[in-house]
C-alpha cells in the first residue's frame, strides 16, 4: 500500500476508520496540519531588521563607551601626568672605620634591623686606650708644671719686695755717709779732727754707694725674673692645652673603635669579619633606612607645566600588583639631569636636533601608607601625579611610623620653578 506524502493530498485525506468502530456510527474527518518547510529562505526584509538592530545596539555601546571616556578624561585623566622612568631611592649610609685595627666583635649578620646608635662591630681597644691613658697622663703634668710656675710667680713677688727693702736700706745707708763725710771733712779743715776719720768717711761712702748699686741690681734682675716666669707659665698653659687636644684625640680614636648605626635601618652590603683588619676609609657594611624611602621621578620638561610641591601621587610598583603606594611631590629639581653630568653637551656647534629634556622630581611616601615600608631602594616604579582637583591635599597631618622622618610642610603657594610651557 502506497502511503501519500504530499502535504496537499494529506490535507484532503479523511482520517481512516478504525476496524472495531460500528459501521452505523459515522465519525468527523479531522485534518491533519502541514508540516513548516524548514528549507525555505528567510525574507529579506526580516534580515534587514535584524542588521540595523545589531548596528544600533554597537553603536549605543560605542556612544556609551565614548561618553564613559570622555567623562574619565575630563573628570581624571587630563589632571594625571605618568612617567615609568622613576626609581626608589634611600639616603643610603655607608659604614667604614675611621681608625685601623683587627676587628674583635661583629654583632650583625645580612638582613638584620638595627636601630641608631647599635653597636655595630668593635675594633681592639687596646691600643687605643694606651694612648689615652698617656695623654691623661701628659695634661696632669702639664697641669703641675702650670702650678709651679704660678707658685714660683708668687715667689718672686716676695724676692722683689726684699730687694726693694734692701735698695732703700743702701740708699739711707748713702746719705748717712755722705753726712758723715761732709761733717768730718769740715773738722779736719778746722783743725778740729784728725784726718784719718775723714777719709774713713769718704771710704764709708764709697762702700755704701757700692752695695746699693749692688742692690739695685739684685732689684733690676727679680724683675726681669717675673718675665721669665711669665713666659714660663704660658708656655706650660699652652702645652696643657696641646696635652689636653692630644687626650681629645685619643679619646676620640677610642670611640671610633666601636662601630655604630647612625639611623634606624637594615644592614647591607656587609664585608666584616672577626679578626679582619680594617683600615680608615674601607666600606664596610651599608644602613639602608627603608623607612626614609623616597622616589625621583624623571618627568618631561612638558609634562611639569601645572606640577607643584604638595599634589598626591600614585605609585605603582611592580612587586605589588593591583596595589597602589601613596605619596606626594615633595621638589622639583633645580635643573635637569644633564646639567649635573660629568661631560655636559655643548650645543653650539655642529647640527643641532631638540630632546625633550627630563627634570627630577622628588616624591615622598606616605607615612601612613602600609606598603611604604616594604619599597626597597632600586625599584623601578611608574608614578602618576594629579595636578587638578584635590592635588595639593598633601597628607601633612599624617602621623608618621616611628623611625620616619618627617617630612616638610609642602607650601601650596610656593609656585614651583619655573618651567617652560610644551609648544603648540
Amino acid at each position: 500500500m502506497t502511503i501519500a506524502t504530499d502535504p496537499a493530498k494529506l490535507d484532503a485525506r479523511p482520517l481512516a476508520t478504525p476496524p472495531d468502530a460500528r459501521s452505523d456510527v459515522s465519525a468527523p474527518a479531522v485534518p491533519i496540519p502541514a508540516l513548516p518547510d524548514f528549507s525555505a529562505p528567510t525574507p529579506p526584509a526580516r534580515r534587514l531588521t535584524m542588521r540595523r538592530l545589531l548596528e544600533a545596539a554597537a553603536a549605543a555601546l560605542l556612544l556609551v563607551g565614548a561618553g564613559a571616556a570622555f567623562y574619565e578624561y575630563w573628570t581624571d585623566w587630563r589632571f594625571n601626568v605618568t612617567t615609568d622612568d622613576a626609581y626608589v631611592q634611600a639616603d643610603i649610609v655607608p659604614i667604614a672605620p675611621q681608625v685601623s685595627g683587627y676587628l674583635t666583635t661583629v654583632n650583625v649578620t645580612d638582613n638584620q634591623k638595627v636601630h641608631k646608635g647599635e653597636v655595630l662591630a668593635v675594633i681592639d681597644p687596646r691600643d687605643y686606650q694606651a694612648a689615652l691613658d698617656q695623654a691623661e697622663a701628659d695634661v696632669a703634668e702639664a697641669r703641675a708644671t702650670i702650678d709651679d710656675r704660678a707658685a714660683q710667680l708668687d715667689e718672686q713677688q716676695a724676692v722683689i719686695a726684699q730687694a726693694k727693702a734692701q735698695t732703700d736700706a743702701d740708699k739711707a745707708a748713702v746719705t748717712f755717709a755722705q753726712q758723715n763725710d761732709a761733717r768730718f771733712s769740715k773738722l779736719a779743715s778746722d783743725g778740729f779732727g784728725p784726718v784719718q776719720t775723714a777719709e774713713q768717711a769718704v771710704s764709708q761712702i764709697r762702700q755704701t754707694q757700692a752695695q746699693l748699686a749692688r742692690d739695685t741690681a739684685a732689684l733690676e734682675a727679680a724683675n726681669k725674673q717675673v718675665a721669665t716666669l711669665t713666659a714660663q707659665l704660658a708656655e706650660a698653659k699652652a702645652s696643657l692645652a696641646h696635652n689636653e687636644a692630644v687626650r681629645e684625640t685619643a679619646a676620640l680614636n677610642l670611640g671610633y673603635t666601636r662601630l655604630v648605626a647612625p639611623v634606624d635601618g637594615v644592614v647591607g652590603a656587609r664585608t666584616l669579619r672577626v679578626g679582619q683588619f680594617v683600615e680608615p676609609g674601607n666600606e664596610l657594611l651599608a644602613v639602608v633606612p627603608l623607612q626614609a624611602t623616597y622616589i625621583i621621578a624623571n618627568y618631561k620638561e612638558t609634562q611639569l607645566t601645572d606640577v607643584k610641591p604638595g599634589q598626591k601621587v600614585t605609585i605603582d610598583v611592580d612587586t605589588f600588583p593591583g596595589a597602589a603606594v601613596h605619596g606626594f611631590v615633595t621638589s622639583l629639581a633645580p635643573a635637569s639631569g644633564q646639567e649635573f653630568a660629568l661631560l655636559p653637551p655643548d650645543n653650539a656647534t655642529g647640527n643641532f636636533t631638540k630632546v625633550v629634556q627630563r627634570i627630577p622630581v622628588r616624591i615622598d611616601l606616605d607615612p601612613t601608607d602600609p606598603l611604604a615600608g616594604l619599597i626597597r631602594p632600586g625599584m623601578s616604579v611608574e608614578t602618576t601625579i594629579r595636578t587638578g582637583g584635590d592635588a595639593a591635599a598633601a597628607p601633612a597631618a599624617a602621623t608618621p611610623k616611628p623611625g620616619t622622618p618627617k617630612p616638610a610642610s609642602p607650601n601650596p603657594a610656593s609656585p614651583g620653578p619655573a618651567v617652560q610651557k610644551p609648544a603648540s
